[in-house]
């Protein structure tokens, strides 16, 4: 009988240095992440934004935010550097509002796949060659496999993509891994058909593998229209961590979008702000502290915003205070 010893040195010569190890051998590795653009969900996925190296899943109804979330990290990600892919399989991306949102969409690398395998084995060779910082394959729903477009309208496709998107679960999780590449599905919400009137009543697309192999999974509501006197200015979104593997899981961030500029900064720092006793509101009137004086932003939060989206110190201010408050480096 083989002893350990010669069996690790085997397998090592083998498969590769660190093949197998002991857990106590290193410290826990830092956790690369790339920021969401939303200051509270950074705060509430405990890491300081979505992490790299990991699958994470974001899904919601239509119309909820998905996508602007995806278009922020990738223009985050940019910011630091990385290269990043986008696989738009539902043929609808805005290079317009993309670039509003700060993408550079010049160096940003696209493909509109027409199959599922077409998309999966496009993602598979990207994050293969280690260059890709963030993958966005929006979205699941969305995939149709071949058989699906070959076929005749009326055909039965039952359990395809999943079988699909088990398969490429399993050859991603690793490559990702090794690869340090944040890929980020995004996926829709399907009402449950049948069942005995207890259990969920939503189900997300393309099986449970997603589900599983997913890190971090993001669940984006839209729970308002936020309007300036009579017209419609943006949403107010919900997003809630129903999971997490790297920090506690189910908590919660509002944000506002803004129609045509994405994720409100200047919003969230009034929001927060208020809430942490940074900005101080008196009636309509919101204003900052300064020492014995005090800065006054405006009447209304709209005005409010406007003003700091004119005065970026005064917001870096802000934010600092609220970072500082917070006692945490993201």
């Amino acid at each position: 009988m083989i002893d350990l010893d010669s069996a690790l040195s085997q397998i090592e010569k083998d498969f590769g240095p660190n093949t197998v190890m002991r857990l106590g051998d290193s410290p826990r590795q830092q956790v690369d992440v790339i920021p969401t653009g939303s200051l509270a969900l950074d705060r509430a996925l405990g890491i300081g934004g979505l992490p790299r190296g990991r699958i994470v899943e974001i899904f919601g109804p239509e119309s909820s935010g998905k996508s602007t979330l995806c278009l922020h990290a990738i223009a985050n990600a940019q910011r630091a550097g990385g290269t990043v892919a986008y696989i738009d399989t539902e043929h609808a991306v805005d290079p317009i509002y993309a670039k509003n949102l700060g993408v550079d969409i010049d160096n940003m690398l696209i493909s509109q796949p027409d199959t599922a395998e077409h998309a999966l084995e496009v993602a598979d060779v990207l994050v293969r060659t280690g260059k890709i910082t963030t993958l966005v394959i929006d979205s699941v729903a969305a995939l149709a496999t071949r058989a699906e477009i070959e076929g005749d309208y009326g055909d039965s496709h039952v359990g395809l993509l999943a079988r699909l998107m088990s398969q490429a679960m399993r050859k991603l999780t690793g490559t990702l891994s090794n690869t340090n590449t944040l890929a980020i599905f995004v996926n829709q919400l399907r009402d449950v058909i049948g069942g005995f009137g207890y259990g969920p009543k939503e189900t997300t697309t393309g099986g449970r593998a997603l589900r599983f192999y997913s890190s971090v999974r993001l669940d984006v509501r839209r729970i308002e229209t936020e309007k300036s006197g009579d017209e419609a200015t943006g949403n107010r979104v919900r997003v809630k961590v129903v999971k997490n593997k790297l920090a506690a899981p189910f908590k919660q961030a509002e944000f506002s979008i803004v129609y045509g500029q994405g994720i409100s900064r200047e919003a969230e720092l009034i929001d927060i702000g208020t809430k942490l006793g940074i900005v101080k509101k008196s009636g309509a009137w919101f204003s900052v502290p300064d020492g014995d004086e005090s800065i006054r932003l405006g009447q209304g939060k709209e005005q409010s915003r406007l003003t700091l989206a004119g005065d970026p110190a005064l917001a870096d201010n802000i934010e600092q205070r609220i970072r500082d408050t917070w006692n945490t480096p993201f």
